[in-house]
């Protein structure tokens, strides 16, 4: 519930306010634990989870000549500190954070960005998330998408793609 709280979402990681701003909201809004929120607000890039395998195969289809872009809902702050270092970054073609646009998935702005930045015709690409609602808003903006429930299983469509 908390990712979905307007605050979180609406607010925080569509850019319109700063972590801070997002504690004192959910203090004053009376949410429970406010005290593990904020200290979850604050250490953003302990909570990162290492997925080896995925990277060494989207690094595989961007060596097969795909090009690879990030779509995530994220406000500035919490993106930057959670992807510090990050080698994946460095496969990346490009993309779209959350709050850059002020739109989150599944919202059909947030994707049209993406294909207007990158010049990219929806047809021709392939997204993956892990919520259902993520998927369905890209189809109905012309991508493919699906959706991811394991790490196994996306590296099963990743191997799909490299065959």
């Amino acid at each position: 519930r908390l990712f979905r709280d307007e605050i979180w979402a609406k607010k925080l990681d569509s850019g319109f306010i700063t972590v801070e701003q997002a504690k004192q909201e959910f203090i004053a809004k009376g949410v429970p634990h406010a005290k593990e929120v904020a200290w979850f607000l604050d250490h953003i890039e302990e909570m990162s989870v290492p997925r080896q395998k995925v990277w060494d195969r989207v690094t595989a289809l961007k060596q097969k000549g795909y090009h690879i872009y990030l779509l995530s809902n994220y406000s500035q702050e919490m993106f930057e500190k959670h992807t510090k270092g990050a080698d994946f970054l460095d496969v990346l073609d490009g993309g779209v954070i959350s709050y850059q646009v002020h739109a989150l998935k599944p919202h059909r702005e947030i994707y049209e960005a993406l294909y207007q930045k990158y010049a990219l015709n929806p047809e021709e690409c392939l997204f993956f998330d892990d919520r259902l609602e993520n998927v369905e808003g890209s189809k109905k903006t012309g991508m493919q998408a699906i959706q991811v429930l394991s790490e196994e299983m996306l590296c099963e469509k990743l191997d799909d793609l490299l065959k």
